[in-house]
């Protein structure tokens, strides 16, 4: 199940759960006065904690990594479209809000919204 390359610019190391080393999609766009940080799940190419676990630790070594303000950031989850015949490998874009509860954290991103974002 390989994630086509238009999910994503740059592949992005990162450190998971216990320290081991993973890896994600990483875009990252201005839109509206915001920056826009789109970390794409790789699936079987990732070798260790999936974006969704590696949750806000993901989010600030990004920050880190590429001197972005985590005030200013709009962060977003891709599930990439694998053209799986198993649903739940759909597309779909959620920004997480890491500092509300769990059933507010993720909000379902309007396809359109995503295009602007992307388009950017």
């Amino acid at each position: 199940m390989k994630v086509p390359k238009e999910y994503y610019d740059e592949i992005f190391n990162y450190l998971g759960q216990w320290d081991q080393p993973c890896a994600c999609g990483l875009k990252i766009r201005r839109h509206e006065g915001k920056t826009y940080v789109v970390v794409t799940e790789l699936y079987q190419e990732n070798p260790g904690t999936s974006i969704t676990y590696a949750g806000r630790k993901l989010a600030d070594q990004i920050c880190e990594a590429k001197g972005i303000d985590f005030n200013d950031m709009v962060y977003i989850e891709c599930a990439p479209d694998t053209n799986s015949k198993l649903s739940f490998y759909d597309e779909e874009y959620y920004e997480v809000d890491f500092s509300a509860d769990i059933l507010h954290k993720y909000h379902q991103l309007d396809p359109k919204k995503v295009k602007a974002i992307l388009d950017a």
